[in-house]
């Protein structure tokens, strides 16, 4: 049952960030904002999508329960559901799904992009590792893992290439830059 709860819950609150998303890209087209990436964009919303429905056929064929480890990795969770909303708040009406640059823009650099360049890359890696762990579902937390690296590698340098180009983002992360 709790795995049922928690589902609808994470999927209410993805339904809500598409919403969010189809808001601040109609806001970032009206700007002036253009989509870089566009051809990936496809196989990350069928790998999303995957994975829920993945996740779900596994927790129900394996019939294994609740991991050992669920309060911890619930509560890891929890936090990282909390510094998903701070990045999405950070970025404010620059959040979305997809790659939408807005030439000349001022580059977000508060909240969690103080110190990092990509931390909501780096949240959706956590989630997609916690989540399938939290049930003991190894499978889906081993495939979705190494495909959501393999579109991040793909998607990270399309977008730290197109902010390049067109905005501040150089000045702004020069640092962050030289030490990765």
């Amino acid at each position: 049952m709790i795995f049922y709860i928690i589902l609808f819950l994470v999927i209410l609150q993805r339904l809500t960030e598409v919403s969010i998303a189809k808001r601040n890209e109609k806001w970032m087209l009206s700007q002036g904002a253009y989509e870089v990436g566009a051809s990936h964009y496809p196989y990350m919303v069928t790998m999303h999508i995957s994975f829920f429905l993945f996740l779900i056929v596994e927790v129900i064929t394996n019939n294994t329960g609740l991991s050992p480890l669920f309060p911890l990795l619930f509560f890891l969770f929890v936090i990282v559901q909390v510094l998903r909303i701070w990045c999405i708040r950070s970025l404010g009406t620059f959040w979305n799904t997809k790659i939408l640059i807005l030439p000349n823009a001022e580059v977000v650099k508060k909240g969690p992009y103080t110190f990092m360049r990509h931390p909501n890359y780096a949240i959706v890696c956590l989630e997609i590792l916690l989540l399938p762990l939290m049930f003991q579902a190894y499978f889906t937390a081993f495939c979705f893992t190494l495909l959501n690296m393999t579109i991040l590698s793909v998607r990270i340098p399309i977008e730290e290439k197109a902010l390049r180009d067109a905005t501040n983002y150089n000045h702004v992360f020069q640092k962050k830059i030289s030490e990765s």
